[in-house]
């Protein structure tokens, strides 16, 4: 039976596997960007966001867990002083996966992973026009060029001022 025995192997030894994340779990803090396989970055995002969950309380204890899977005094600071403030309101979620594509030589699935409070184009909310069932050209077209008369007549006005 195969109980409990979930996680991908990466076809790795156990401490190779550990290595290898706690490398990508230090370079994913230190960039807050890597590219890597969609494999390994499945496995990285079950290894780092419990950590960054730890680092939202700033305890000696916590240091000490955090710093005993990464092994890296540099990234553990880095961690609990720059991306536990930005998650602090966070309740989880704290890495994104986004595909891109395949890799040349052995046509393996790539992506990258990053911290999602780090990425400035997503971070910027964009307001989408509201759309409406029957929006038509004549209705559509009218609202649009009120608002330019508008603002054209608001400018010669700022310009006196």
């Amino acid at each position: 039976m195969r109980h409990n025995k979930k996680f991908n192997h990466l076809s790795r030894t156990a401490s190779h596997r550990d290595a290898m994340l706690a490398n990508m779990a230090i370079s994913l803090i230190m960039h807050k960007r890597i590219n890597t396989t969609v494999a390994k970055a499945k496995a990285l995002r079950k290894y780092v966001e419990p950590l960054i969950n730890r680092s939202k309380q700033d305890t000696t204890a916590s240091r000490r867990v955090v710093f005993s899977y990464l092994q890296n005094k540099y990234a553990v600071t880095e961690l609990f002083q720059v991306i536990s403030e930005k998650v602090a309101e966070r309740p989880g979620g704290y890495t994104r996966i986004i595909k891109t594509g395949f890799r040349q030589g052995d046509a393996a699935a790539t992506c990258f992973i990053e911290l999602v409070d780090f990425d400035e184009n997503m971070a910027k909310t964009q307001k989408k026009a509201k759309r409406t069932r029957r929006s038509g050209k004549k209705s559509a077209e009218a609202p649009v060029a009120e608002t330019v008369e508008v603002q054209t007549e608001e400018k010669p006005t700022e310009a006196a001022e």
